[in-house]
């Protein structure tokens, strides 16, 4: 089972609400970008247990696994290469075709915070293993409820 992670708005939660403190993690790790203190260091084990082939599917590209692998103490992962693509058809994210792509008919979860409908009906249309889109709000990030949520879905598809 392959699981899609993306980065920002996923793991690296921003646009808090008025009021709202990001909080800056602290880690024996050193991070190379900043912003990457707002990544809570404990979903590396809690994203390895879930038991699925990580893979990031994220603009950070190859920096993914030079700033937030080492962060989340994960090893360098897969990295999905975004084709060039003129337009991708109306309403559908510019990620959910490449991603369908990439899977082959290998299941997957894709865990991101631009999902929509037009995406899970595009995948459901185009995709024969099973596929779980779940989306994350921007403003926290990936919760424990998300996870939850995830790990339940695996539990009766992986």
């Amino acid at each position: 089972m392959l699981l899609f992670l993306d980065i920002d708005g996923t793991l690296l939660p921003f646009g808090a609400p008025e009021g709202h403190l990001y909080p800056a993690y602290e880690s024996v790790r050193v991070p190379s970008n900043p912003l990457v203190t707002r990544i809570d260091p404990a979903l590396g084990p809690r994203l390895a247990a879930l038991g699925c082939e990580l893979v990031w599917a994220t603009t950070w590209m190859d920096d993914a696994n030079d700033c937030v692998a080492p962060w989340l103490g994960l090893p360098p992962l897969p990295v999905v290469d975004w084709p060039d693509e003129d337009e991708p058809p109306a309403l559908l994210h510019w990620k959910t075709r490449a991603l369908v792509e990439w899977a082959g008919q290998r299941p997957f979860v894709w865990i991101d915070d631009e999902i929509t409908e037009a995406d899970r009906a595009w995948v459901a249309t185009h995709h024969r293993g099973p596929a779980l889109l779940h989306r994350v709000d921007h403003q926290f990030g990936l919760t424990p409820a998300d996870l939850r949520a995830v790990k339940s879905w695996l539990a009766t598809h992986g």
